[in-house]
C-alpha cells in the first residue's frame, strides 16, 4: 500500500543524532556523538529508596490517574527553587512536562498557525528544530557568536520577517556551540523582544552544569513583561530516563499549553514525578549539582586538554563553561561529512555539524563533540582516533 503522509512530516527527517547512535550501540565504537549524563552522574542509592517508599506509602498515588498541570507538591518545589534564581512571577505558572522537548512542542502548538515564523540560533538543537518543523514552521537562523545571538542580525530579521512567533534560544552552553549568552545580549534580546512584540522561548537544560566563569542571570530573571517561556528539565541533572521537565511561562499562555498536553499524554507520568519530588525534598540538590560539575569539570578538560595535545590544530574550538558539548571546526576543504564516515570506520563517532543548521543543506566545517557520555579513557582514545584521521588528510 503507498501511504500519503501529512504535510507536515512528510520532508521531516530523522534526527542524525538518532540515526549516528545506531552506530554507537555496536561497543566498539566510541560514542563521542551521544549526549546523555556519565554514569556516575546518576543518584541510584537515591532513586531506589525512594522508588521502594512510594510504593510502601502511597501505591495508589503513583499508579492512578493525576493533574494534567503536573504533582503540586514538585510543581510548588519547583517554582520554590527557581525563584532562588528570579525566575517566577505571580502572573506566571508551572506546568510539568515529559521532558523539556514537550514544553517546545506544546508552545509551538499553542502559538504557531501553519507557515508561521520561528527565529532560532544558527547552529541550534536537533530536537526543538525539528519540533519546530513538524509543527509547519518556517525556520529563520540567527548566527551565534562567542557570546551568544548576534542581536543586531535578531532585529533585521525582526523588521523584515513576517509572523514572527517567538524567539527560540539556549542561553547557558548552547547546544551545540557550547557557547554562553553574555548578560549584555540577554538583557538586549529581552528590549528587542519586546520592541517588536515577540516572544521569547528560553531553553536551559544545561544551567546547572557550569564548571567554570560566572553564573549569568536567565533571561526569564528580566521577565516583567509576560513575554518569556522557561523551559527547565531534570534530564541533565537527575535522569533523563524519567522524561520530566517543566516550563514556567504565563498563565494565560500555560494554561493553553496545558489544553495541548491533555491531547497528548494527559499528564507526565506520575511515578516519575514522585520521584523527582522526593528527591528534591529530601536529598541535598545542591550537593549533587556539584558533585555533577566535578565529574564534568574533569571530562571537559580531559577532552579538550587532549585536543589541544594530539589534534595539532585539526580541530579549532572556544572552550566552553560548562554544559556537555564541544563545537569544533575541521579545516576549510576538507569534506566535513566523509571526515565524520572516516570516524565511523575507525571506531569513534561524532555528530556532524549540518544535524544543527536550520537549513541541513547549508555547509558546515563544524562537529560535535560529546564529553559526558565517553569515559575519561575512551575520550583520549577517541580523540587519537580522530588525530589518526587529520594526518591522511
Amino acid at each position: 500500500m503507498e501511504y500519503n503522509f501529512s504535510n507536515k512530516l512528510a520532508n521531516l527527517k530523522p534526527s542524525a543524532i538518532r540515526e549516528i547512535l545506531k552506530a554507537t550501540s555496536d561497543p566498539r565504537i566510541i560514542p563521542l556523538a551521544a549526549g546523555n549524563p556519565s554514569v556516575e552522574a546518576f543518584p541510584v542509592d537515591d532513586v531506589r529508596r525512594i522508588s521502594s517508599e512510594i510504593f510502601a506509602e502511597m501505591p495508589i498515588t503513583a499508579l492512578q490517574y493525576s493533574v494534567t498541570e503536573g504533582y503540586p507538591a514538585l510543581r510548588e518545589s519547583i517554582a520554590e527553587r527557581m525563584k532562588k534564581y528570579g525566575i517566577g512571577r505571580e502572573f506566571d505558572q508551572v506546568l510539568v512536562t515529559a521532558g523539556a522537548q514537550q514544553v517546545m512542542d506544546l508552545a509551538t502548538k499553542s502559538l504557531c498557525n501553519e507557515g508561521d515564523t520561528v527565529i532560532c540560533e544558527a547552529p541550534s538543537f536537533i530536537g526543538s528544530l525539528n519540533c519546530f518543523r513538524a509543527n509547519g514552521c518556517r525556520l529563520v537562523g540567527v548566527e551565534v557568536e562567542s557570546d551568544g545571538m548576534n542581536i543586531e542580525k535578531l532585529e533585521q530579521a525582526l523588521k523584515t520577517e513576517k509572523n514572527v512567533k517567538f524567539i527560540y534560544t539556549i542561553p547557558n552552553f548552547q547546544n551545540p556551540a557550547g557557547v554562553t549568552m553574555s548578560l549584555e545580549k540577554r538583557k538586549a534580546l529581552y528590549e528587542v523582544a519586546k520592541k517588536y512584540g515577540v516572544l521569547i522561548l528560553e531553553d536551559n537544560p544545561y544551567g546547572d552544569l557550569r564548571v567554570s566563569g560566572e553564573d549569568v542571570p536567565s533571561i526569564k530573571s528580566f521577565d516583567e513583561d509576560g513575554i518569556v517561556i522557561y523551559a527547565g528539565s531534570f534530564s541533565k541533572i537527575l535522569s533523563p530516563g524519567l522524561r520530566v521537565g517543566y516550563s514556567i511561562a504565563p498563565q494565560a499562555l500555560s494554561a493553553k499549553m496545558t489544553v495541548c498536553k491533555q491531547t497528548e499524554d494527559v499528564h507526565t507520568a506520575i511515578f516519575n514525578q514522585l520521584v523527582v519530588s522526593k528527591w528534591m525534598k529530601e536529598c541535598d540538590f545542591d550537593a549533587h549539582i556539584e558533585k555533577l560539575r566535578n565529574i564534568y569539570r574533569e571530562k571537559l578538560n580531559l577532552m579538550c586538554d587532549t585536543i589541544d595535545a594530539k589534534m595539532n590544530g585539526f580541530f579549532t574550538y572556544n572552550r566552553p563553561e560548562g554544559g556537555l558539548f564541544v563545537w569544533c571546526k575541521i579545516p576549510d576543504g576538507i569534506d566535513m561529512p566523509e571526515f565524520c564516515k572516516k570516524g565511523i570506520a575507525a571506531g569513534v563517532a561524532a555528530v556532524p555539524g549540518s544535524a544543527f543548521m536550520v537549513d541541513d543543506s547549508q555547509p558546515t566545517q563544524y562537529i560535535r563533540l560529546n564529553f559526558s557520555t565517553p569515559s575519561n579513557e575512551q575520550i583520549v582514545r577517541g580523540i587519537e582516533l580522530f588525530a589518526d584521521i587529520a594526518k591522511t588528510y
